[in-house]
């Protein structure tokens, strides 16, 4: 079977960051960038390293970009340079495109001209200090939208000793289990008669109102 081959273009610490544990998954990455440095201090990690701009559509069209099962744009602060990449990148007929994004109304203009998935660094890692600052038990926390929500949390202890179907996590808090980590062994979709235990890993979906409710558990 053919290696999946990523290209991350924009090697910041987000860029290098992807590319970089990409690479370690093993698969083929190329890594883009405009600046010299950058591209010399990645070239030791990835598959290919390459200066170039990527506003510039002949530029782009050299590297053979088409032929990437994915691109990430993660161009930093150039907000121009991450649209128009987006764009020539959609046009050069890209299959999946991930853009990072600085703020809200560019991440609209990203999903409009034709990114496949926006993705918002520092706002997702400010919501998982802010979780993890409101309750201990929050182990990670992802944001799907403004009302869905996916949690990774330790078992409140209101709840060890009850089981799944007592603990009122759907009728009470509008909350589905997923799945349950106990001992490094995880259960998929855990039966209503399963008991909760001290140590249990709970992954939790469900609107956010409930999972605020569900972290001021003791």
């Amino acid at each position: 079977m053919k290696r999946k081959q990523f290209a991350v273009i924009g090697i910041g610490r987000f860029g290098s960051s992807v590319a970089t544990c990409l690479a370690r998954q093993g698969y083929e990455v190329m890594a883009v960038d405009d600046d010299g440095e950058r591209v010399q201090k990645i070239s030791e990690v990835v598959t290919h390293a390459v200066r170039a701009d990527t506003t510039d559509e002949e530029a782009l069209k050299s590297l053979g970009i088409r032929n990437f099962d994915a691109v990430v744009v993660a161009i930093g602060h150039d907000v121009q340079a991450s649209v128009l990449t987006t764009l020539l990148l959609k046009e050069a007929g890209v299959g999946h495109i991930v853009a990072k994004a600085q703020n809200a109304l560019h991440g609209k203009l990203l999903e409009k001209i034709g990114a496949d998935r926006v993705v918002y660094p520092e706002w997702d890692m400010g919501m998982r200090i802010a979780h993890n600052l409101i309750s201990a038990n929050v182990l990670e926390y992802i944001e799907l939208s403004p009302e869905l929500s996916i949690v990774e949390v330790a078992v409140p202890q209101a709840m060890v000793g009850k089981a799944l179907a007592d603990s009122n996590l759907r009728e009470g808090y509008g909350l589905n289990l997923v799945a349950l980590k106990r001992e490094g062994m995880i259960q998929v979709s855990p039966k209503p008669a399963e008991v909760f235990r001290q140590g249990d890993i709970l992954f939790v979906i469900g609107d956010n109102k409930g999972i605020y409710r569900l972290e001021q558990l003791d």
